[in-house]
């Protein structure tokens, strides 16, 4: 938990969250805060597998996935390639795209190559390489473009440029290749930016989702899409836009959802029938290498 990415503090409450209901099921588990000297640290705790509750950079790009592979510790959550694929929403995009998944039209802007951009306003500007919605901004209004690409470009060298989708934001939960209920998402600020994530009562969730069962099938087959193309394991989150003509446009998969008091894969669990502590349990069975050898 912890980590070295902005989500630091986000990723301490879900290890501590976690942490606890390990001890409550009876295992002995003991917290590990990364830093820069976690190869020394892993030296000095030998663990039989690890449950990553690290989120953004190095958590979640496949950084510390290759490092436990070289220790031989079995982790929870997406492969070395799947992590990075799924956490660098460029090449998301390009792999969706590219198997016909929908996903919202979009271009690529790289820091000082120029600010042009093709597509018509609204847009949604967002760094490639963050999570939580940090360096997210909605542009509706010309004079919103430079300063909403002035916050992308602090946390990422390229940025992306979607077409603004109006519609319904949800998430569906993975147990592997099975969809868990959906969850509908509705933000009370209108939209869904760090502070609606983290803070209780600024969003309104409703699971199961207040959709037509046709469109919630869709969503279930383009979720299952979504984990193969991105090489998903274990239990992420795939997050769409249900657009007015009802069909669900791809927003990312989320490879380590959060594990704290408002998160949405804990939510879905519970609409399953199954608790929190059970949840974690659950997701630390998937834990397992890339590479065996």
């Amino acid at each position: 938990m912890g980590g070295l990415s902005p989500e630091r503090e986000v990723s301490i409450v879900t290890g501590n969250s976690v942490l606890e209901a390990l001890n409550r099921k009876g295992l002995t588990a003991l917290p590990i805060y990364v830093d820069h000297n976690i190869g020394e640290t892993l030296k000095s705790n030998p663990i039989d597998m690890a449950f990553l509750a690290l989120h953004g950079t190095f958590g979640e790009d496949g950084c510390v996935q290759g490092l436990l592979e070289y220790f031989k510790i079995p982790y929870t959550a997406s492969g070395v390639m799947g992590s990075a694929l799924a956490y660098d929403k460029l090449k998301s995009k390009e792999i969706l795209k590219f198997h016909g998944i929908p996903t919202a039209d979009y271009e690529v802007l790289y820091k000082n190559q120029g600010i042009s951009r093709t597509l018509d306003l609204p847009v949604v500007v967002k760094p490639t390489n963050q999570g939580s919605s940090l360096g997210v901004t909605i542009v509706k209004d010309e004079n919103q473009w430079e300063p909403a690409l002035e916050t992308a470009f602090a946390y990422s060298e390229e940025v992306i440029v979607e077409k603004f989708i109006d519609g319904k934001l949800l998430a569906i939960g993975m147990n592997e290749m099975t969809p868990m209920p959906i969850i509908h998402i509705r933000p009370k600020s209108g939209f869904y930016d760090y502070e609606a994530k983290y803070t209780s009562g600024k969003t309104e969730y409703i699971c199961p989702a207040d959709i037509e069962e046709d469109e919630a099938d869709r969503c279930r087959q383009v979720a299952i899409q979504v984990f193969q193309v991105l090489r998903g394991r274990g239990f992420p989150r795939v997050d769409v836009i249900l657009d007015d003509e009802g069909i669900p446009q791809v927003l990312e998969m989320n490879t380590i959802p959060g594990m704290t008091p408002t998160s949405l894969l804990p939510m879905a669990a519970q609409q399953m029938g199954m608790k929190f502590d059970e949840l974690v349990v659950e997701i630390l069975k998937t834990a397992q290498l890339d590479y065996t050898e």
